[in-house]
C-alpha cells in the first residue's frame, strides 16, 4: 500500500523522485489545486478523509503518508 501511495503521490506532486524527506510546501507545484487531488486521492482511494485544515499541519510527505495508512 505504501508503495503505492508513494507513485500516486509522486504523480500528484509532479516529481519522479519522491522522499519522505521531502516538504510538501517546496514542491514548485504545490497550491491549493495539489492540496484539493491530495485530499481526493486519501478519501477515494484509502477511505481516508483529510480537512484541509488537517493537511495544512502535514509538513512533509513522510507525514502525510503516516496520516493515511495510519486512519485506516
Amino acid at each position: 500500500m505504501k508503495t503505492k501511495l508513494m507513485e500516486e503521490l509522486s504523480e500528484i506532486l509532479e516529481t519522479s523522485v519522491l522522499s519522505e524527506n521531502d516538504k510538501l510546501a517546496d514542491f514548485e507545484c504545490w497550491d491549493s489545486l495539489t492540496a484539493l487531488s491530495i485530499i481526493a486521492l486519501a478519501s477515494e482511494n484509502y477511505s481516508v478523509i483529510i480537512s484541509n485544515s488537517d493537511l495544512s499541519k502535514i509538513n512533509t510527505v513522510k507525514d502525510l503518508v503516516e496520516t493515511i495508512t495510519n486512519s485506516k
